[in-house]
């Protein structure tokens, strides 16, 4: 009889076993309902959507890379532009600030020599020609604002043109 009462306790652990295996296929193994048919072509569709959604978004996260892209390149050439119209800039400046030095140098040797009573011809000279070379940076100067300027106008006009 044990063994009949051994045969029972494990067909009923078996049919247990069974009813645990069939809950789970119709309710999934989280404890959820199974999808029916009608459900799973309905994923199916949602999951569609999705991609193609996801696709669109790619396209335009491409489009805006592109579009950066392209302005940073611009930039990084407008800022290569006036890095060197700023070195031009400076150039300039240092060649007035030398202009201006030797200038004022020669005028007080003129003034020395005035106050002296002295004519100095070859003196005269020398405070003319700085005169003439601090003029003439001083064009330079006015030259490379006025180049800067029709630059500015000429990237205006040309953003204009492509607006």
């Amino acid at each position: 009889m044990t063994e009949i009462a051994e045969h029972e306790a494990r067909l009923a652990a078996a049919l247990d076993r069974i009813e645990d295996a069939v809950s789970r296929v119709e309710t999934g193994p989280d404890g959820a309902v199974a999808p029916e048919a009608g459900d799973v072509a309905k994923l199916r569709a949602a999951l569609e959507t999705e991609r193609a959604a996801k696709a669109q978004l790619i396209e335009r996260v491409s489009a805006l890379r592109d579009k950066q892209e392209t302005v940073v390149a611009g930039l990084e050439r407008r800022v290569a532009q006036l890095t060197d119209q700023l070195d031009r800039a400076a150039t300039d400046l240092a060649r007035q600030t030398a202009l201006v030095t030797q200038l004022t140098e020669t005028n007080r040797t003129l003034r020395e020599a005035a106050m002296a009573g002295i004519a100095d011809g070859a003196g005269i000279n020398r405070a003319m020609e700085a005169d003439l070379e601090a003029l003439d940076a001083l064009r330079a100067a006015e030259r490379a604002e006025i180049e800067t300027l029709l630059g500015e106008v000429r990237r205006l006009i040309g953003e204009g043109a492509d607006a």
